[in-house]
């Protein structure tokens, strides 16, 4: 039998990435109870067999598909805030990424982590994931405000936690915003009002 017969109907190569993008785009624009295993298989071009052998469990690929997320945005997050010359413009930088990537036309609207209904549904084991993903971005701009204070372009009274806090929030409101149709161009108006509000002197 030639090379070509044998290789005739042979499955292609299992590209176990690609399948979490896949899994974690649908994850990410339906939700993870909304989510069918017929959704997945679907998406990831696979059988559920195939499915269950590379990752366990619905639950498992979840928890597979928030940690690929946050690797993918986290290191975008800390570069727009870190790679600013002041506190002030790296919060702005991070608004106006947020803007741009939270409505992107090429995949789904709004923050996964954000819009994950997980951490309310009980759901063992993945809602305290979930916290601590949205932790993440609160943590990295206390980072960032802490250096403006020692770097000296915020004041040393400034309350870190909450202007952090106030932040993170507006981000997670522009990606519901996102969600119901906002477009970068609004949300980008969005930014630039909320840097009005950052501390006088």
């Amino acid at each position: 039998m030639s090379e070509k017969t044998s290789n005739r109907g042979r499955p292609r190569a299992f590209d176990r990435t690609a399948a979490l993008d896949a899994a974690m785009k649908v994850f990410w624009q339906k939700g993870f109870t909304a989510t069918s295993m017929n959704d997945l298989c679907e998406a990831m071009e696979i059988g559920s067999p195939s499915l269950y052998a590379a990752f366990g469990s619905k639950e498992q690929l979840y928890a597979e598909a928030i940690r690929r997320y946050g690797e993918k945005g986290v290191p975008q997050i800390r570069d727009a805030l870190d790679s600013a010359p002041t506190a002030k413009l790296g919060v702005e930088a991070f608004l106006r990424l947020a803007a741009r990537s939270l409505a992107c036309p090429d995949r789904p609207s709004g923050c996964m982590v954000a819009l994950s209904s997980v951490a309310s549904e009980g759901v063992a084991g993945l809602a305290a994931m979930v916290v601590e993903e949205r932790k993440k971005a609160l943590k990295l701009l206390e980072a960032r405000l802490r250096r403006g204070i020692k770097e000296g372009d915020l004041s040393p009274g400034t309350d870190v936690k909450s202007l952090a806090r106030f932040f993170v929030t507006l981000q997670q409101g522009m990606s519901i915003q996102a969600r119901d149709g906002a477009t970068p161009r609004q949300l980008d108006a969005v930014a630039t009002a909320a840097m009005q509000a950052w501390p006088a002197g």
